[in-house]
């Protein structure tokens, strides 16, 4: 009889431990979920109910969007796995389309695309067209040839050289900027070379028609890891701008869908999860937030 209360006692230990695992093996799963209510999509966001969303990125900018090396057809990279998870979170079907990154710009504020979602950084006078959902601080990334022959080590060293950088960018502007002041305290201008992506502009730096290239810190970095013999970082510019998803002006429910997806993946650990796939930093990144101006 004793034997058969302690065998009994065992069992009810067992069922315990077992019930326990159970729910810790759930855990995870119904932290996933939490916050996603994609069965709320119509009611929440009626504008977007029976429409596949079209996000543009260039498939150029890794770790941010890149083409699946195992299905070219497929893009993989941060900004992408970010878009899936925060559309599925509320449960709204979405599609790529892939261009140059120069012309998603322009093909987002006329429509012909629904978002873009790629390394896009928010400013004011981009806002006058695009409405963005931030959701990371940026970087500026310099590269320059192996061995930093012509020892840029800072913006202003770039007096009389030539830099490169993708057209359309901040940094683009930034080398304006640069320019203007070399000129401006009698020294000898910059050579400015817009290219339509960043890995054209590694090329220009790597047959020596560029003296550095210029662009996204993260990206920059990815290129000299995969080119560490012809390329290497020489600065970094912290300048507080804000990496962002744009759609045009005037759709309340799809940049609203945005950033509740972000927060919600967020929320679940989720994003986090995609920041560290790709070696992106996760404490660069801020609370998902709509600016409109």
């Amino acid at each position: 009889m004793r034997n058969l209360h302690r065998s009994g006692w065992l069992g009810v230990r067992v069922g315990i431990c077992l019930a326990i695992l159970a729910v810790v093996l759930s855990a995870p799963s119904r932290a996933a979920e939490a916050g996603c209510e994609p069965d709320k999509m119509a009611s929440k966001y009626p504008a977007l109910a029976g429409k596949t969303i079209k996000i543009g990125q260039d498939g150029e900018s890794v770790p941010f969007s890149q083409r699946d090396p195992k299905d070219f057809s497929k893009l993989i990279g941060l900004d992408a796995d970010l878009a899936r998870a925060a559309f599925a979170c509320v449960g709204v079907p979405i599609d790529f389309t892939i261009g140059t990154w120069s012309g998603l710009i322009p093909a987002a504020m006329a429509g012909q695309i629904d978002i873009m979602w790629d390394t896009l950084l928010y400013t004011p006078e981009r806002a006058k067209k695009l409405d963005f959902v931030v959701y990371m601080n940026a970087a500026t990334g310099m590269l320059v040839a192996k061995g930093n022959p012509k020892n840029i080590h800072a913006i202003g060293d770039l007096c009389g050289l030539a830099a490169t950088t993708t057209l359309g960018t901040t940094q683009e502007a930034m080398l304006r900027d640069t320019n203007n002041k070399c000129v401006a305290a009698g020294k000898p201008a910059v050579n400015i070379i817009t290219s339509p992506d960043m890995p054209s502009g590694l090329r220009l730096v790597q047959s020596g028609r560029a003296d550095l290239d210029s662009g996204n810190k993260f990206v920059g970095d990815s290129m000299v890891a995969s080119n560490p013999t012809t390329v290497e970082s020489a600065f970094d510019i912290v300048t507080g701008a804000k990496i962002s998803v744009g759609t045009a002006k005037g759709n309340s429910d799809l940049i609203n869908a945005i950033k509740d997806g972000l927060a919600a993946i967020r929320a679940n650990g989720t994003e986090k999860a995609i920041y560290e796939r790709y070696h992106v930093d996760f404490s660069l990144t801020t609370d998902p937030t709509i600016l409109t101006e």
